[in-house]
């Protein structure tokens, strides 16, 4: 039985390496079945959340050349008692570009200053970063031109909603899947972040 069990896996295995349009067929739908069945749940089980990579596709964290600084122009920010120097010790100093692939774990002891992703009622999460903690959240974009006053569906966050906390990042990886839907957002959604 051992033998016959690895005499179908040899020709299995010589199958997936020949030069052949079936080959390529077969080895894709197998990379799919491994990444979807096994790779991303195993993650979400080990990372505690159901959205362990996450890509960036707006540039609502986008940070220009002058930083926080820039950012700091929103009165967002005094409105929470939060000054420049208060982020010195924030996570993601430079923010995120579209295209930028998040590695989140399950959302514990988040603090102010922490990058949460989290379902604000739109088709897909936000990920912005927390300016006030209390019985609910609320978050701020850290891109001064597309977030200089804060939105509604950034206040009052239960942690219901939040579906995870920003780990670290993966520069410009997930154009890989964004390109193509570029072409379906408008004009001023295209492209990198300016």
């Amino acid at each position: 039985m051992v033998n016959k069990l690895y005499n179908v896996y040899k020709r299995f295995w010589g199958f997936l390496q020949e030069d052949s349009w079936s080959s390529f067929i077969v080895t894709l739908a197998l990379a799919f079945i491994i990444i979807k069945l096994v790779f991303f749940p195993g993650l979400s089980l080990i990372t505690g959340t159901s959205l362990p990579l996450v890509i960036v596709e707006s540039c609502s964290m986008y940070h220009h050349e002058d930083g926080f600084e820039k950012t700091f122009e929103s009165s967002v920010y005094e409105d929470y008692g939060i000054t420049l120097e208060d982020t010195d010790n924030w996570v993601f100093q430079n923010g995120f570009s579209k295209g930028d692939v998040i590695f989140v774990v399950g959302a514990k002891n988040i603090e102010i200053g922490d990058v949460i992703i989290f379902n604000g009622g739109m088709q897909y999460p936000l990920i912005h970063r927390v300016v006030g903690v209390g019985d609910s959240y609320a978050t701020k974009g850290d891109n001064y031109k597309t977030n200089s006053r804060q939105l509604s569906s950034e206040k009052n966050i239960s942690g219901d909603q939040i579906v995870g906390k920003a780990l670290f990042k993966v520069p410009f990886v997930g154009w890989i899947k964004l390109i193509f839907f570029e072409g379906g957002r408008t004009q001023s959604q295209r492209g990198l972040c300016r």
